[in-house]
């Protein structure tokens, strides 16, 4: 049976987030310059105390079974959970679900030894620490056939050399975990390895901390330029196999990229909630803006878009629950990866132009999300890879015709409909 609703007990606690976020969660925007900041005084004083407020209400860390300390909901109530922490960048942090830690946590909990976890994945899990995921480099992006980032071993350690960029979360992170070539004789897709770099191991600098275009220049981006330079770590801080960081990735990639369309929803919605108001709000030339009908048209435009993309986004959540296995909806996935940057794009944009001048101000969140729009279209792989990817799966289920013409071609349709049924137009003079 198909149902649209959320069950009663759920519905409360999403009732209770939406409420929450908005008193408690989205204003701290204003007085704390990033929540992963652990030195900031402001920042430990407001955001550990409603991190347990959520602890309290059981919607701590959702996304993880309840070996690891989470409720294991799910990736459809996931879904209905992140559509509200996505209008606000804080959100995730208080909910203890924010990239690239959630991310990160799953790889360890995956391949980390006893030791890791006690001294990694716990405090992660805890909220105590950040930490970073240190996989693209500078010459290349994520093309892996490019790589040049080598770990060598030496007696009982790794020895690091290279450079990595757009390195997330660098800035505050505790450790690091980077991909790097300890195979350089294997097919191109077994020669990496992921390994843990603990935050403050010499050799390990940054080189820069680029500043995302479109946003505030003294806030910082989150991603930055690494070099690693003899970085020599235990032999022990492998993270899966050698050979084997594209495996290990995969752990933290596919539910990491359905996580960002889930709470592109909720800033997609926020975009259209601003438009609506601004339309009933202003008038101009003698009338409200929303009686013209080119903003009456933006408007149902963007609703469309936006349902549209939900419904793309909770079907592909509600497989995964379904099948557990990321490969099997692998072409859903980039599906929604490559729908993700467009919608919030012209959803914002449309939302920029029906607040005039004002819109393209920093005094309004829409530059932010049109930025964000291109970072989204990046990020976890470029949009053109995630569509050539979808357009592969579909043509791998397609059955060519073995005729002349397609299956569809009306005139050898008609003459084996007059075929099938040749006794009954016989019957009926129209032989």
């Amino acid at each position: 049976m198909w149902s649209f609703e959320t069950d009663a007990d759920y519905q409360a606690d999403l009732d209770w987030v939406d409420q929450f976020v908005l008193d408690e969660v989205e204003p701290l925007e204003f007085v704390i310059d990033n929540p992963l900041d652990h030195s900031d005084p402001v920042r430990e004083a407001l955001i550990p105390p409603l991190q347990q407020q959520v602890k309290d209400r059981g919607l701590w860390a959702t996304h993880l079974g309840p070996d690891l300390g989470g409720k294991g909901h799910g990736q459809v109530k996931l879904a209905l959970l992140n559509e509200i922490l996505g209008r606000s960048g804080f959100a995730p942090v208080i909910f203890g679900c924010q990239a690239p830690d959630s991310g990160n946590a799953e790889i360890l909990a995956h391949y980390g030894t006893p030791e890791h976890k006690e001294r990694f994945l716990q405090p992660l899990l805890d909220g105590q620490i950040s930490s970073c995921f240190s996989m693209t480099e500078p010459q290349g992006g994520s093309d892996p056939q490019v790589f040049t980032t080598s770990a060598v071993l030496d007696g009982d350690e790794w020895v690091i050399n290279g450079e990595k960029w757009f390195s997330s979360g660098a800035k505050y992170a505790s450790f690091f975990i980077v991909m790097a070539v300890t195979e350089p004789d294997n097919p191109t897709y077994q020669r990496q390895s992921m390994l843990i770099v603990p935050a403050g191991t010499p050799g390990l600098t940054v080189v820069r901390e680029p500043h995302v275009f479109g946003t505030h220049s003294e806030k910082s981006s989150g991603h930055s330029y690494l070099r690693y330079e003899d970085v020599r770590v235990p032999k022990e801080n492998l993270l899966g196999g050698r050979g084997e960081a594209f495996v290990v990735a995969q752990v933290r990639l596919g539910g990491g990229r359905i996580h960002h369309a889930m709470r592109t929803i909720g800033l997609a919605r926020r975009a259209l909630d601003l438009m609506l108001e601004r339309a009933v709000s202003r008038t101009t030339q003698g009338e409200k803006l929303s009686r013209k009908q080119l903003v009456q048209e933006m408007i149902a435009e963007s609703w469309i878009e936006l349902e549209s993309f939900r419904l793309l986004v909770l079907q592909t959540a509600w497989k995964i629950d379904k099948y557990h296995d990321y490969k099997r909806v692998r072409g859903e996935i980039s599906a929604v990866k490559a729908a993700m940057p467009g919608v919030l794009n012209r959803i914002a944009s449309r939302a920029l132009q029906v607040h005039g001048s004002l819109g393209i101000t920093d005094e309004m969140p829409f530059g932010s999300m049109i930025m964000n729009s291109f970072s989204m279209a990046l990020g976890d792989g470029p949009t053109e890879v995630h569509l050539t990817t979808l357009a592969r799966q579909l043509l791998s289920r397609a059955t060519p015709t073995d005729g002349m013409f397609p299956t569809m071609h009306r005139p050898a349709l008609a003459a084996a409909a007059r075929e099938k049924y040749a006794d009954v137009l016989a019957a009926h003079g129209r032989a």
